[in-house]
């Protein structure tokens, strides 16, 4: 979770820090949390002095960084000090060059969104992201320094020509180690005027689905339970050979505030279908990447080489929010986790659910998890059953002992009387 402080001058600082849900309270409480607003941007043409590009931007950014032996996961959002660079921003040559506009914030970070189109809309071709390892201050303790560049030309960002395109819920784009999750958006590119079009263009995320009226009650509807989630088998490679294999069924629980101050709750399965699964391995880190148009989930495994153990010590999650949460984005990370330590060339197992606490607010719900990080050939190996497991099977233990007890019990019992039968009618 990250917020944005307010100095007392009422500038507003750009650093963004991990702050525990208790803290967030403490802070709301003495009134210094300040909601982000978009920055805006401008790019203008060079000769005619009118603006092809305008935008009102809020970004959320995640970038997952090395330390020492481990994956760290970096949150901060676009500053509200960050310009248009002029020099690598522009307007383009009609069928020879496209717009671009270029952002720069911070110790040397960069945001270049190039557009493109055809006769009917045009869209967001290409994403380009540069970070700064050398910036200590979002990059903690980073084992490595200068300046990486991520990018991707899956964005989904498109409006019709002569539009602005308008996205208020968050809408997350994927680059390789870092995302960026737009949320509360103007955007245009191709102006014939220096301001917005007044037609819009609505994200998919911001269109609700129609449905037919609800019939009139007299009492609340009460949410249907959420089922359990689908098994699903993932597998992570490594130079075409598996280096982590995971079967499990997974249930995200979110504990949120909502715009009136109360506590809602927000519980979703990670299906089966429309996830996109992406993962790498080192020798001593491997990581599970699972991904939705709105959710990104991540799973960190490390590998204690003196003690010959894996252990997943973080998850992240990034994910929208119901309707009524006073804040409908959501993200979370831990990455000092101990949970699922098996030995090497071992796999971990748990039938039963698991419910893992990952942060105040965040929960996750394993069910029927069979993992291995480190070492696979594709298949499992035996397993170290979770203590869950492990007291399950005591409960049929335990009442097959007491059963075979009374057994034993009326056998003696039986035997004594029949005895003593017996001896009543010996001959004197």
């Amino acid at each position: 979770m990250t917020l944005r402080l307010e100095a007392h001058t009422g500038k507003m600082s750009w650093r963004q820090v991990k702050m525990p849900v208790y803290w967030m309270a403490v802070m709301l409480l003495i009134g210094v949390v300040q909601v982000a607003t978009a920055v805006q941007f401008e790019v203008k043409d060079g000769k005619t002095n009118i603006s092809c590009i305008l935008a009102d931007l809020s970004i959320n950014f995640s970038v997952s960084y090395n330390v020492s032996s481990k994956m760290e996961l970096a949150t901060f959002e676009l500053p509200s000090e960050a310009v248009t660079n002029i020099n690598k921003s522009s307007c383009g040559v009609e069928n020879t060059t496209a717009p671009v506009l270029a952002i720069q914030f911070g110790s040397n970070h960069s945001l270049s969104i190039h557009f493109a189109r055809n006769n009917t809309r045009y869209e967001v071709a290409e994403l380009v992201m540069s970070y700064n390892l050398s910036d200590k201050i979002i990059f903690p303790n980073a084992s490595e320094n200068g300046t990486k560049t991520v990018s991707t030309n899956k964005t989904a960002v498109l409006a019709e020509n002569d539009t602005v395109y308008k996205c208020m819920n968050p809408h997350l784009i994927r680059m390789d180690n870092a995302n960026a999750t737009f949320h509360d958006i103007r955007l245009e590119a191709y102006l014939k005027q220096s301001n917005f079009s007044q037609k819009v263009s609505t994200c998919s995320e911001d269109i609700t689905p129609t449905s037919a009226p609800a019939p009139v009650t007299t009492t609340a509807p009460v949410p249907a339970p959420v089922p359990d989630p689908p098994v699903v088998q993932y597998s992570v490679n490594r130079s075409s050979e598996p280096c982590l294999l995971a079967k499990v069924g997974l249930q995200m629980n979110i504990t949120y505030t909502t715009k009136d101050g109360k506590n809602g709750s927000y519980v979703f399965n990670i299906e089966s279908k429309g996830v996109t699964v992406d993962g790498n391995c080192t020798n001593t880190t491997a990581y599970l990447s699972l991904s939705t148009g709105s959710i990104d989930l991540r799973f960190n495994f490390t590998l204690n080489s003196s003690l010959e153990v894996f252990y997943l010590d973080g998850v992240s999650l990034s994910t929208g929010l119901p309707a009524d949460a006073n804040d409908t984005h959501f993200e979370a990370a831990n990455s000092s986790l101990n949970y699922m330590q098996t030995n090497v060339h071992k796999s971990f197992k748990c039938n039963s659910k698991q419910t893992l606490p990952i942060t105040d607010p965040f929960t996750v719900n394993t069910y029927h998890l069979q993992v291995q990080a480190f070492n696979s050939d594709n298949t499992f190996a035996s397993a170290v059953e979770c203590s869950l497991d492990e007291n399950g099977m005591l409960v049929p233990i335990v009442v097959g002992a007491a059963l075979a007890g009374l057994v034993l019990i009326v056998l003696i019992a039986y035997l004594i009387g029949r005895k003593r039968s017996h001896a009543g009618y010996q001959t004197i």
